[in-house]
């Protein structure tokens, strides 16, 4: 069991979010949903590739911001690809390989190169890099090497 599990609070989309979230993600398991008399959701615990989550319908008082996001790690321009779209769907580009999605979550789409790039010890290489990231909205690997190698 996982010691810091991230809470997410929803206005009232709690069961939406998981069916949305369910179908992005293939390793996720089934949720624990406790629901109240009326019959919605009120809390609930699921799981989205290991990573454990609780979630609330705790009303509208409280906003998602971009001060807290998920940075979804991706092997290849087509993962990204993937989760870049389904992600997006219903929701907001922002720049530099982040989004919102419909409920407000923030998500970062990530490639492993740009990791790479950004760690290299070559400083002016990973400058490169960030420079080019900077100009993104959705990562592009291949403009990323093409930037990268200079």
């Amino acid at each position: 069991m996982q010691k810091i599990t991230p809470c997410l609070w929803f206005d009232n989309q709690l069961d939406d979010a998981i069916s949305f979230y369910r179908t992005i993600f293939k390793n996720a398991g089934d949720p624990q949903v406790k629901r109240g008399p009326d019959g919605k959701a009120f809390a609930a615990t699921f799981n989205l590739e290991g990573q454990q989550f609780m979630g609330l319908n705790g009303g509208p008082q409280f906003k998602f911001s971009e001060a807290v996001s998920f940075f979804v790690r991706c092997k290849d321009q087509a993962e990204v690809d993937y989760y870049w779209e389904r992600l997006l769907d219903g929701g907001k580009p922002q720049q530099c390989g982040w989004l919102k999605d419909r409920f407000g979550v923030s998500w970062q789409i990530i490639p492993d190169a740009l990791m790479r790039y950004l760690n290299d010890p070559d400083a002016e290489k990973a400058m490169r890099a960030q420079a080019a990231m900077m100009q993104m909205v959705k990562i592009d690997i291949a403009a990323l090497d093409e930037a990268y190698a200079g």
